[in-house]
């Protein structure tokens, strides 16, 4: 009824989740190993002064320290099946780092070779104390390089701990070769995805994300009420990614406001809740993706001034691998003048698909 308002107080919850199907590793970069609990080092690489198979050499190994916490040991683990920390490790053939001696140290110091190491395993130790983030550079003389020509890799992991136990608190992976006076190098780029939601995402760093609570205010049968939240995905996979949108239309108890489930423009006096990933005009909300990618809004959500819900639909999607892109999702509201009094509210689920 025209002029009639019905005082329904609404709320949109957002989350996001984020899902990584990896079914392919591309060549180039250092290794990359996720780990619960364990900050991958962003710098890391290992020199060796002699890379014969069987030759007496020096390591010298540069990495960063991540993160700022007690740090009371080092580990340098070398293996020849894989470069990921925590999983089983093969030692290599020959190979004897127990001899090792520690000639210097930069960045965080005041280590000492721990008694417990192994020819495969290099721990060195101090008393613990707290380190800032730092690159960090150790050499070490007297190592027995591995008996036969080929790839080998070192696991580098921090610890609270003096003599290595407990959870790893910065961790990464590196690959050296071992041939006949030859130099070679081998090197993988790990997959990755970057996602995240929010009300507002700054630039584009999901560091900058704030805000997962929208709230619409009163809602009246003359007037459309409409909001905003962004997303920022990045993706080096293969085939893309795809965004997926979950969740139920707003309620309130029993009370239903009706979900879009055709793309259909506002009209104010019918219940209506829909999105969609566009600049509109009617009403003024929203605004185009931006960024270097060229990722873009699945068609039905691709029409400024019409919107649609349907859960389980994916909204935004590249078939290519995507640079960093931010879509805006646009969310209108509508009722009719009979709409039940209620608080009216939902929680909608963002969740990213990369596709290695």
């Amino acid at each position: 009824m025209k002029g009639v308002t019905a005082k329904i107080f609404r709320g949109l919850h957002l989350r996001q989740v984020v899902t990584i199907m990896v079914l392919l590793f591309i060549a180039a970069g250092p290794f990359t190993y996720l780990r619960a609990g364990a900050a991958t080092m962003t710098v890391r690489s290992v020199k060796l002064s002699n890379s014969d198979a069987g030759a007496t050499a020096t390591y010298g190994f540069t990495f960063d320290i991540i993160t700022q916490h007690l740090l009371g040991s080092i580990q340098m683990q070398f293996c020849s099946n894989d470069p990921f920390p925590g999983l089983p490790c093969t030692p290599p053939v020959g190979m004897d780092a127990s001899t090792a001696t520690l000639t210097s140290q930069t960045g965080a110091v005041g280590f000492t070779i721990s008694p417990n190491s192994t020819a495969n395993n290099l721990l060195i130790t101090r008393p613990a104390s707290v380190s800032v983030p730092i690159t960090s550079s150790y050499e070490f003389s007297g190592i027995t390089n591995p008996s036969a020509a080929g790839s080998y890799y070192v696991r580098l992991q921090t610890f609270a701990s003096t003599d290595g136990s407990g959870a790893a608190i910065d961790s990464g992976g590196l690959a050296f070769v071992i041939g006949a006076g030859k130099v070679s190098l081998s090197v993988k780029v790990p997959p990755y995805l970057l996602f995240c939601s929010g009300v507002v995402i700054n630039d584009n760093f999901c560091t900058s994300t704030t805000g997962d609570y929208i709230n619409f205010g009163n809602l009246s049968a003359v007037t459309a009420k409409s909001a905003q939240s962004q997303l920022l995905v990045a993706t080096n996979g293969q085939f893309g990614y795809g965004i997926t949108m979950s969740g139920t239309t707003m309620t309130s108890g029993t009370n239903v406001i009706t979900a879009m489930s055709v793309d259909d423009v506002s009209r104010p006096g019918l219940n209506q809740f829909g999105v969609n990933l566009r600049a509109n005009s009617s009403p003024a909300i929203g605004s185009d993706p931006v960024g270097p990618g060229t990722g873009q809004p699945t068609p039905n959500y691709n029409i400024p001034d019409r919107f649609r819900f349907n859960s389980g639909d994916i909204i935004a999607s590249n078939a290519n691998p995507e640079d960093t892109r931010k879509y805006t999702v646009s969310y209108i509201v509508n009722i009719s003048g009979g709409q039940p009094v209620g608080v009216y509210v939902t929680t909608l689920s963002y969740i990213c698909l990369a596709n290695f």
